[in-house]
């Protein structure tokens, strides 16, 4: 017992800080973005396709790793993605151009796309049942960290230094990918399985919508769709969003952190509920929460509302991230669990590039913040009515027989 104590701590810890890389350069870029607009004369519309070009590699990079994942090994394909994602931040770090910028953030996308999925299977592969969700919002606690992290630097150094530097910093995560190939395991249940159960691709992907799981693929993709739709269009926009209300960019940055340091303990709550209330009840919850946030964020009219709403807005929105992470790959059997967790990713995915070009669109044509915080709290409450009407409780089942008898 204890060896696998220490075993599943180190897991965490390992695949949490390549979680943390991956977070702090998703965090940043929204930073990015604000000090690109003086820089480059970016319109909203250019600014928000920044955000959306990144979800387009997110997507390609969750659906083509996910299946890369499930037929040749979470470990080296986990790898992989996060040198995807170094080398792309530190060649972006060398552009003079907006194309050029674009074009590597789609492959600094598609990196970091592949890893969370990979990351998230590989962890609930090899942690106690009794443990297991509680593990993975942990893991996805490291979010929080790397965007914490992304503020610090954001603060202190791209206003002093430069964006360039900021992105340069990032890209020394390709030696840490390196490190893994030796400080990381492959997955126990994977290294068992018998290589004659690998299904092909196409079978793969038509036994996510076989009687037994269509209920809970329908559920993912929706839900996927949703929170990462409001998410990118939410906090992608945030230190912009501060700035168009009138804060200097300085401010604007330090009000984003304080609104950061938020997100862990809504992690670690809900790391906690997870194994107390079920998956299933916390994810709906914390999601009803980032609604109500959502809301009382696009409403805000004073300083002290607005601070208070994102901070909320931050605690309820990851604690779901966290929840989701948990609950994902337990829907599936071991042969197909990459792959649809994946592609439950990458259609959400599709919303993250819908999500930040839509706020640009609206802030062009002078729309208020009511009105496009109100659209994501709509879209969270989707979310809500799909968990509640088409998932099924998780919790304290061993993987491999989880099982929705639709």
């Amino acid at each position: 017992m204890f060896n696998q104590q220490q075993s599943s701590k180190r897991l965490l810890t390992v695949a949490g800080l390549a979680w943390l890389f991956d977070a702090m350069d998703v965090g940043m870029l929204s930073f990015i973005i604000a000090a690109l607009k003086p820089e480059w004369h970016l319109s909203e519309v250019q600014m928000g396709w920044i955000g959306s070009v990144s979800s387009i590699g997110m997507a390609v990079g969750a659906i083509t790793f996910g299946i890369l994942a499930d037929r040749y090994g979470r470990k080296d394909v986990l790898i992989i993605t996060l040198l995807f994602f170094s080398v792309g931040t530190g060649l972006s770090a060398l552009t003079t151009g907006y194309t050029l910028f674009l074009v590597l953030r789609f492959f600094v996308g598609a990196g970091l796309g592949g890893e969370l999925p990979v990351a998230s299977t590989l962890v609930s592969e090899n942690v106690p049942v009794a443990k297991r969700g509680r593990t993975v919002v942990l893991l996805e606690s490291f979010w929080a960290g790397g965007w914490l992290v992304a503020a610090l630097v954001s603060y202190f150094v791209i206003p002093t230094w430069g964006w360039r530097i900021a992105l340069l910093g990032s890209a020394l995560t390709a030696f840490y990918a390196l490190y893994l190939r030796y400080g990381l395991h492959e997955s126990q249940a994977y290294v068992q399985r018998e290589l004659g159960k690998r299904p092909a691709l196409g079978a793969a992907i038509a036994d996510l919508w076989k009687k037994p799981y269509v209920k809970a693929t329908l559920m993912l993709w929706i839900v996927w769709f949703m929170v990462v739709f409001s998410y990118y269009g939410m906090f992608l926009w945030l230190p912009s969003v501060l700035v168009l209300k009138g804060f200097s960019m300085i401010n604007s940055f330090g009000y984003t952190l304080i609104m950061t340091l938020a997100q862990l303990p809504g992690y670690f709550v809900a790391a906690w509920l997870v194994e107390k209330l079920g998956r299933r009840w916390v994810l709906a919850l914390f999601l009803l929460g980032t609604a109500l946030s959502a809301l009382s964020f696009g409403n805000a009219t004073s300083l002290s509302v607005l601070l208070i709403s994102g901070m909320l807005l931050s605690f309820f929105n990851l604690g779901a991230w966290g929840t989701l992470y948990a609950y994902s790959p337990e829907q599936y059997p071991l042969v197909i669990r990459g792959t649809g967790t994946g592609i439950a990713a990458g259609v959400g995915r599709i919303g993250g590039i819908l999500g930040p070009i839509m706020v640009g669109s609206l802030i062009a044509k002078g729309v208020s913040f009511t009105v496009i915080f109100g659209i994501f709290c709509v879209a969270i409450i989707i979310a809500v009515l799909a968990i509640l009407t088409l998932g099924q409780e998780t919790m304290g089942q061993t993987l491999d027989t989880t099982v929705h008898n639709a």
